[in-house]
Order: structure tokens, then sequence, then C-alpha cells
């Protein structure tokens, strides 16, 4: 994953996240024409490479995902401790 700008990092991840919920929909409409629609060999054979690449798609986006809330996390915590420790310095300064 590319390095992203600190306040972009949420938006990516909103965007994923919308992308991953698209995907798992079409996911479960080819699985849902697969059960109950009659299809001939070929038919069938086109949604299961469809289904099989939704699927891989799903993947990449949640490995993104987790990639991406990882570093959000990881910025947190630094954001945090960076006002923590302005806390720290003002009170000693003002003492």
């Amino acid at each position: 994953v590319a390095r992203q700008k600190r306040g972009m990092i949420p938006k990516t991840i909103d965007g994923l996240e919308e992308k991953l919920a698209r995907c798992r929909q079409s996911m479960e409409e080819v699985d849902l024409k697969l059960r109950r629609e009659k299809l001939s060999p070929e038919g069938r054979k086109s949604l299961e490479r469809e289904r099989n690449l939704l699927m891989t798609k799903a993947d990449n986006y949640e490995k993104e995902l987790s990639v991406l809330r990882k570093e959000n996390r990881k910025n947190a915590a630094l954001a945090v401790a960076m006002a923590l420790l302005i806390a720290l310095i003002y009170a000693c300064w003002t003492m």
C-alpha cells in the first residue's frame, strides 16, 4: 500500500469498505444465480469464474483494509502520545 497522507487514511478506509460491501453483494447475487437458475455448463463456468474473481477482489480489499486500519491505529496512538507529551511539558513549564 502506498503511503497515504494521514488525513486521507480514514477516507481511503471508507472507500474500501464501500467497495468491499459492493463486492460481497455481487458475490451474493452470483451465488443466488448459481443456486436458483438452470444454467448451461458454459453459463455456470462463467458465473463461477465471476464468483472467484469477486472472492479474490474481496480478499485483496480485506488485506488492504487491514493494513490501513493498522496504520490508522498507529497514527492515533502517536497523536495521543504527542498530546500527552505536550501536556507534560506544559505542566512542567508552569510549575
